[in-house]
């Protein structure tokens, strides 16, 4: 068999062509299965190398398989010889002679034929598994760096980016790989942006991506969320702001943050440039089957062009809902939550701020800086301190590199604020880009802005993260304010 297949070889070796085709059919085929062993035994682990091994390596074997018919071509056209001539010259004309099971030559390349195809198709099977790990899509493109970052310590982070990005269906893979191409070709060119704009236009729409494991069906109740903040005095102390987040996707008319996408409930917008901050107006399906438009006041005379107009679903208010990146106070104040920056040490969180956002040059300079100005501060303004607490000192230089790498990326133009989330209005105008008095329907009307729509209130940046639900309060007008908010919360878990 081996000599069959090595006579074989030599025989389709016509032309330099044809010689050059072998050896890359062949070398091709064999580094593969080389490369193939070494990857499952885990001697490889690269996402680059998966571009080798699924990308080039099937690239240069159709390449080699495209040359061998064409070297043929060429011979013919050069020596007016017929193909079976050339074929009777190369194999002799006992090969090409018809037996019970046809030709010796027809039975090889048919069974070589055989074997290309389920080579092929077992490298782009294995490719397109590849390409749709995690790993490949985070790592092998540069860009993409930011995103990958804030993934890893994202709430979805063992969810495949596919499931989001791609979503389900052979028109949602086609897509996908037309899209992909153009990424390879502006990887390759440098056409890319700096950082990559959001919003993605392309993303799948939220009921084939989010509602897969998210159900509006299932929001309901309340959830209790307390955020704990740190002030900039010595003792960094801390102040609560506790809230009562009414999750429910209620019917017409009532309240909580998933009313939006609540069964009965549609709302549509257009946004200045289709950037989804800006609202030019703002359309609500009425039970009548109408929709009634609150339209932006300072903006009436903005173009609206019909591929601009959008139907709100999950991704308009958690945009950051994986790729979040932090605010610089809030990356300080989580790690000080965590345990991970030690809030005994005398004005941290007002020292580890300021490191965090000082200008630095690079990345390099940004880890190095960081450490000096901690290292610094103590060393010259509490030398007891630099002496004696030497290990938390460390870790708060640590917890604070791991931020700046996490959040900022200097050669994708990411820093401090570029990719805020409106999930709530701490970091953007949030909620507040469609709850704007300036949005006013014709009869005057405008979307409610009140507090307690979504949330009750019992501490807002308060010592006591309850204070709003205590008996006792001082002040008679803060304790008319607090009553109204106790009973408010209290009158939220009670239907009317």
């Amino acid at each position: 068999m081996l000599r069959t297949f090595n006579m074989f070889l030599r025989a389709v070796s016509i032309h330099v062509i044809g010689r050059l085709g072998v050896a890359l059919v062949t070398g091709s085929f064999l580094t593969f299965v080389l490369f193939q062993i070494a990857s499952l035994a885990g001697l490889i682990r690269n996402a680059y190398f998966g571009l080798i091994l699924y990308l080039a390596l099937p690239t240069l074997f159709v390449i080699g398989l495209v040359l061998i018919p064409v070297a043929f071509w060429r011979v013919r056209g050069s020596s007016g010889h017929s193909v079976r001539e050339i074929l009777e010259d190369r194999f002799g004309p006992e090969q090409l002679e018809g037996g019970a099971l046809g030709a010796p030559v027809v039975r090889t390349v048919s069974i070589l034929t055989l074997a290309n195809v389920i080579f092929l198709a077992v490298a782009g099977m294995q490719g397109l598994h590849h390409m749709e790990s995690p790993e490949f899509c985070g790592t092998a493109c540069h860009v993409m760096g930011p995103e990958w970052a804030t993934y890893q310590a994202s709430s979805h982070a063992r969810v495949d980016c596919v499931e989001c990005h791609v979503g389900e269906g052979v028109d949602a893979l086609f897509e996908s790989k037309v899209q992909g191409a153009w990424q390879m070709i502006s990887l390759a060119f440098g056409l890319y942006e700096r950082p990559i704009p959001t919003p993605v236009h392309t993303l799948r729409p939220a009921r084939e991506t989010c509602e897969r494991c998210h159900w509006p069906e299932k929001h309901y109740g309340n959830k209790l969320e307390t955020i704990v903040r740190y002030q900039s005095d010595e003792a960094s102390t801390p102040v609560y702001s506790t809230l009562s987040i009414k999750i429910d996707a209620r019917g017409r008319g009532d309240g909580g943050v998933h009313w939006h996408v609540g069964e009965n409930n549609r709302v549509r917008y257009a946004s200045v440039d289709d950037e989804r901050e800006s609202m030019i107006w703002v359309d609500v399906l009425e039970e009548d089957g109408n929709w009634k438009r609150f339209q932006n006041t300072k903006l009436v005379d903005r173009e609206v062009h019909a591929g601009d107009v959008r139907e709100f679903d999950c991704v308009d208010c958690h945009n950051r809902a994986t790729h979040v990146f932090e605010a610089p106070d809030t990356a300080v104040d989580e790690r000080i939550r965590l345990g991970r920056i030690d809030r005994d040490l005398p004005f941290v969180k007002r020292e580890a701020l300021a490191a965090l956002t000082s200008d630095y040059a690079s990345v390099d300079a940004a880890l190095s800086g960081i450490a000096s100005r901690i290292r610094g501060y103590y060393r010259r303004h509490h030398p007891d301190v630099s002496s004696s607490r030497t290990n938390e000192i460390d870790a708060t230089i640590v917890a604070l590199q791991e931020a700046y790498r996490r959040n900022v990326h200097p050669e994708m133009n990411v820093t401090w604020g570029v990719h805020p989330s409106h999930l709530g209005h701490r970091e953007s105008q949030g909620c507040f880009r469609c709850h704007d008095a300036s949005l006013r329907a014709e009869d005057g009307s405008t979307i409610s802005a009140e507090c307690t729509l979504c949330h009750s209130m019992l501490a807002n940046e308060e010592p006591d993260p309850f204070l709003y639900v205590r008996e006792s309060v001082k002040g008679q007008r803060s304790k008319a304010m607090h009553d109204y908010l106790k009973q408010e919360f209290l009158d939220s878990f009670f239907d009317e």
